[in-house]
């Protein structure tokens, strides 16, 4: 039979894991790297802090087991260790909605009221992939695009969608698509339709979703 040291210890080391994910830009840069492979530099822009600190929270998950790295010549790129991580990520959020009653508010506060942003859902969406009239477009980052996204989508990054909204057909139907359901790109997008006269409706969730219900997926850049 085990010792008490023994079995503190065992437990201290779960509890490692949940300390690494124990703060906010930690938990961010989970779910920017749910979509793929990332630098720092790039990293460090999207959750919005330095590169010295973006290094540092790497670490601690490098240190728990949930990210690992990859050298691309002098680059070093960071990637979640496995599709566990993201799978824990997942469950995370939904316990987190589930039971911590300020969640929803949390979510509304950033995200602004969608009672007014109409949805597809995952499996509306693949039976019609090869639908002339619907324009698929990925607002996420144009890494994140080539990284992974849904078959036949259009890379259009977010920043760049009001200069290209005029060259949409105004008789289609356009999906946007972002990180997920915590992600604010698609709803923008679909405001920005919307206001410029276009059928527009936003992926109920987003990529990582669409991909773990194995759905249709491409990688790499339209040529």
């Amino acid at each position: 039979m085990g010792d008490r040291q023994a079995k503190n210890a065992l437990f201290d080391g779960f509890a490692d894991v949940a300390k690494a994910l124990g703060n906010g830009r930690r938990v961010e840069l989970v779910d920017v790297l749910a979509q793929g492979e990332r630098h720092v530099d790039e990293l460090a822009s999207e959750i919005g802090q330095s590169v010295a600190n973006t290094s540092h929270h790497l670490q601690v998950l490098a240190a728990a087991g949930l990210v690992t790295t990859r050298r691309d010549g002098n680059r070093i790129n960071y990637q979640l260790a496995s599709d566990d991580v993201e799978q824990l990520w997942t469950v995370l959020r939904s316990v987190a909605r589930a039971h911590l009653d300020e969640l929803d508010d949390l979510a509304a506060d950033y995200l602004g009221n969608r009672s007014r942003l109409e949805e597809i859902g995952q499996d509306e969406l693949a039976q019609r992939l090869d639908d002339g009239n619907l324009i698929i477009i990925d607002v996420r980052p144009e890494a994140e695009y080539a990284a992974g996204h849904i078959r036949g989508a259009r890379s259009i990054p977010i920043d760049q969608l009001p200069d290209i909204v005029g060259d949409l057909p105004t008789d289609a139907e356009v999906v946007a698509y972002c990180r997920g359901p915590y992600c604010v790109f698609a709803d923008d997008a679909v405001r920005l339709l919307r206001r410029r006269r276009r059928n527009a409706r936003r992926l109920q969730d987003g990529f990582p979703e669409w991909r773990a219900a194995q759905h249709p997926t491409a990688t790499g850049l339209a040529s």
